[in-house]
């Protein structure tokens, strides 16, 4: 490397010698400008006003414009005789721990090697000593004929020197900041906590510039012959961003896919077209009623979805199959009154079921919407004597009932 400026770093009553050289370098394409017609070369010319002809760079001199517009003029030897002990000095003024530079203030990085075999032992002395208390050094140094503000650190095996901007030469942003009170949700800084973490660490040695890489193939087409290449669809940065949260969603999902998480990618599909499905009462969910006695609640259901005509296949055969079996009971009941203690039991439970069905006649109605009865209908006696009591078979009944107690 060449280096751009000698001097030393005063290090107390150290003085270490050091050689100054640029630690970056500029990898921008420049272009030149051209007359369109015919590809000539523009170039600049340097003239006196005054003599309106062109002038060597040996008769340039420097001059200071007031503000009436008059030059005063400045020569090298005004500069020198400046009474400005950084001309040649790197005096370091403080060290500090790294976090109170403002990254703002960072400027142009330079490398300081050691200049001089005597000058390593205390070249090495200030990098550990750097190295191990963990801060930074600021010092105050001139070039390019101004003095500038640095700081020294430790970088490897070498001292670095940033270059820092004055306090003064930051700019305020007072008008910079989002005008309205903007808040934020706690829904939102979750997002975009997650959206950080899937998107994790870089190698900053894979990033690369594309833009000049797309110019270079573009001027290497050219110098072929082959022309222009084709241009390129500029990429869908998403325009306005209309959800926030919508928008982080899809770029958690994104970066999560582009991470190969395929796991965490169908884990948070939902906030793309969440749908809400309403859940629907299954049907004969309310269990059927039945009283301590052996007495279902069931006939009067039954009876009600009767009257209300409910449609179900199978009805008809139904209410026929339940008053004949309601006739049949009859008449066994009454055929056995007399013939055991037991039948005679049997016939009054009969009547005093027939009796409770004609009274829940007026109740009928309010359990027409009841589910649960259809079941219950089939397997109970005293439910197809419910189901009948619309029917002709009521006068029967209350027969039935009059024979057992006369045989009783």
């Amino acid at each position: 490397m060449r280096s751009i400026w000698n001097g030393a770093i005063s290090f107390g009553l150290v003085s270490i010698p050091v050689k100054l050289m640029n630690a970056t370098e500029n990898h921008s394409l420049s272009f030149r400008q051209i007359h369109a017609a015919d590809g000539g070369r523009i170039r600049y010319r340097k003239v006196c006003e005054l003599e309106e002809k062109e002038v060597s760079g040996d008769e340039i001199g420097k001059a200071y414009e007031d503000a009436d517009g008059s030059m005063i003029p400045i020569t090298d030897e005004d500069l020198a005789a400046l009474p400005l002990p950084t001309a040649k000095t790197i005096e370091i003024v403080a060290f500090v721990p790294a976090s109170e530079i403002d990254p703002l203030q960072m400027d142009t990085a330079y490398y300081l090697a050691s200049n001089g075999t005597p000058a390593a032992k205390p070249y090495t002395l200030l990098r550990e000593a750097l190295r191990r208390s963990r801060k930074v050094a600021v010092a105050k140094f001139a070039l390019r004929g101004r003095e500038r503000l640095g700081m020294l650190r430790a970088v490897d095996d070498v001292i670095t020197l940033h270059g820092l901007l004055w306090p003064d030469e930051i700019r305020e942003p007072d008008t910079v900041a989002p005008g309205a009170d903007v808040s934020v949700r706690d829904a939102e800084l979750d997002l975009a906590d997650a959206l950080m973490d899937t998107l994790g660490d870089v190698d900053l040695d894979s990033l690369h510039d594309d833009y000049r890489e797309a110019v270079e193939a573009m001027i290497a087409a050219k110098v072929e012959g082959g022309g222009a290449s084709a241009p390129a669809e500029p990429a869908d940065t998403g325009g306005k961003v209309i959800d926030l949260m919508a928008a982080l969603e899809s770029s958690v999902r994104a970066a999560r896919k582009a991470h190969g998480d395929e796991e965490g990618d169908e884990g948070g599909g939902e906030g793309e077209g969440a749908e809400v499905t309403p859940l629907k009462r299954p049907s004969g969910s309310r269990a059927s009623r039945t009283s301590p006695s052996g007495k279902s609640a069931s006939g009067r259901a039954a009876s009600g979805k009767a009257a209300s005509g409910g449609g179900r296949g199978g009805g008809a055969s139904a209410k026929e199959s339940a008053a004949g079996a309601r006739r049949s009971t009859a008449k066994k009941t009454a055929a056995s009154s007399s013939a055991s203690p037991a039948r005679k039991s049997t016939a009054k439970s009969t009547a005093k079921t027939a009796a409770k069905a004609a009274s829940g006649k007026a109740a009928s109605g309010k359990a027409a919407a009841s589910s649960g009865g259809r079941g219950a209908a089939k397997k109970s006696t005293g439910g197809a004597a419910g189901k009948a009591a619309k029917s002709s078979a009521k006068p029967a009944a209350r027969k039935t009932a009059a024979r057992g107690r006369s045989s009783a």
